[in-house]
């Protein structure tokens, strides 16, 4: 399977880093199978390292295997939901996966999320949003292991814009 990851440099070499914030399935090397969704985050990192860097996109070629524990989510279903809230809430305590796949969409869901983090609107209310949003997927490795089964193939550097 061809994946993604965008950034503003590239990387030949995926690491684990703990982020500075809470990310949906918590700290991992995020990806994509969605080459236009990685172009836009490759833009988006940029931005928020204020120009720093080039728009990238890295690809990387990946074989999944049983010996890997892996979380997958379909849709944005209530499962989905309360993974990602706890995640982004630093409050998950449940057990470590080696990949986490699922969906990912644009800034709406973001704001949606915030209501419901701020208690404005429920849980149900929070998955009847979401599901008019178009959602893309991230794929997420979470361990050494499961990032040593990244294979580098190449980058493309993007055009400023």
């Amino acid at each position: 399977m061809l994946i993604y990851h965008g950034s503003n440099m590239p990387v030949e070499r995926p690491k684990l880093i703990k982020h500075n914030r809470t990310l949906d399935f918590g700290s991992g090397f995020y990806t994509t199978s969605n080459l236009l969704q990685a172009e836009m985050f490759a833009h988006n990192v940029v931005r928020r390292n204020k120009g720093e860097g080039v728009p990238t996109v890295s690809y990387y070629e990946v074989e999944f295997n049983e010996n890997f524990s892996m979380l997958k989510f379909d849709v944005a279903s209530a499962e989905w939901l309360d993974f990602v809230y706890a995640q982004r809430m630093a409050r998950y305590n449940g057990q470590q996966y080696d990949i986490v796949v699922g969906p990912v969409a644009n800034d709406t869901l973001y704001r949606v999320f915030r209501m419901y983090e701020d208690g404005d609107i429920d849980r149900d209310e929070t998955l009847k949003r979401l599901k008019v949003v178009e959602l893309y997927n991230q794929i997420t490795f979470c361990t050494e292991e499961a990032i040593a089964a990244l294979k580098y193939v190449k980058h493309e550097v993007l055009q400023n814009g």
